[in-house]
């Protein structure tokens, strides 16, 4: 089959599955939204394959264009795959959230201008310090709960700056906006996120700001949490899709910064990296104290908090 088919095809497939999908009495809106997610996926494979050949054609030498005309072929094999896992794990969460759109209604004088969550307060001034062995040396992060707020859907949210730092040198830095609603409920709104190299700013990837190009604020922390709740954490379809669910209200962990017990703990995921899974404790009273990579197996411990 020629590639340049792969993309009518693929249209013509989503064609029935939005039609199938959004017709009669129970309209699955979630899996619609997958499919077409998918469909983006690989079209965006199919055209970054195509770009990289055509890059292959300007280089003269034989063996390095083969060589060049492999790696086109063999990335676009595993974006393929990548867009295939992403679908699988975007159903799995429709099954789960059910298949209404996500649409959460946001009405500003439901919310406060105070974060006071037990399991996540955000009091102007704190400082919270995290520290990670990587296979690629000391992760340092410093979380500062700021005085600046933003307005967001008319929302007053708390700025939170994060700055993370490889063996002393930045390499990430990121303005995240929070607010409570009247049930005690704290709700994401976005992040402006920076990769930092050698001092420059190279990417802003999973930045998002809640009803900017379609995205959606999602609850990071519920008012009373209970084991089996799942819920969006934040939504940019292809950008931001973290899923919470709360897995124990009873664990117990000892980080430098003390010995806890009562722990709330979460499992955090998302459909653009199905094999990336985090676990988080939370202690009352503080906030994050320790977060687990199931996949790599690295650990963020709490090291200080400055009140």
């Amino acid at each position: 089959m020629n590639n340049r088919t792969i993309p009518a095809l693929v249209i013509a497939a989503l064609t029935l599955t939005l039609g199938s999908s959004l017709a009669g009495p129970s309209r699955d809106y979630c899996g619609a939204t997958a499919h077409a997610a998918q469909t983006a996926c690989v079209l965006g494979a199919n055209s970054d394959s195509e770009l990289a050949k055509a890059k292959c054609l300007n280089t003269s030498a034989a063996p390095a264009a083969r060589a060049c005309r492999q790696a086109a072929t063999d990335e676009k094999k595993e974006a393929l795959e990548d867009c295939k896992d992403q679908l699988e794990a975007r159903i799995d969460v429709c099954r789960e959230l059910g298949p209404d759109p996500y649409d959460p209604p946001i009405d500003p004088n439901n919310f406060g201008t105070t974060v006071d969550n037990p399991f996540f307060p955000l009091t102007p001034g704190t400082t919270y310090v995290y520290e990670t062995q990587t296979q690629d040396g000391l992760e340092r992060d410093v979380v500062e709960v700021t005085s600046q707020t933003r307005q967001i859907l008319g929302v007053t949210c708390i700025e939170v700056h994060d700055a993370v730092s490889l063996e002393g040198v930045l390499a990430e830095d990121t303005l995240d906006w929070y607010a409570q609603d009247l049930s005690g409920n704290v709700w994401y709104f976005g992040e402006n996120s920076k990769t930092i190299e050698n001092g420059l700013v190279v990417d802003l990837e999973g930045s998002w700001e809640a009803g900017v190009d379609g995205a959606k604020p999602g609850i990071v922390m519920k008012a009373a949490p209970q084991v089996g709740d799942i819920y969006r954490q934040e939504f940019l379809l292809g950008e931001a899709e973290d899923i919470g669910r709360v897995l124990s209200l009873n664990e117990s962990a000892t980080v430098p910064y003390g010995s806890f017990t009562g722990l709330l703990m979460t499992e955090d995921s998302s459909p653009l990296e199905p094999d990336a899974v985090e676990h988080k404790y939370y202690a009352s009273g503080i906030g994050t104290i320790m977060e687990v990579d199931l996949e790599t197996g690295e650990v963020t411990e709490l090291m200080s908090v400055t009140p």
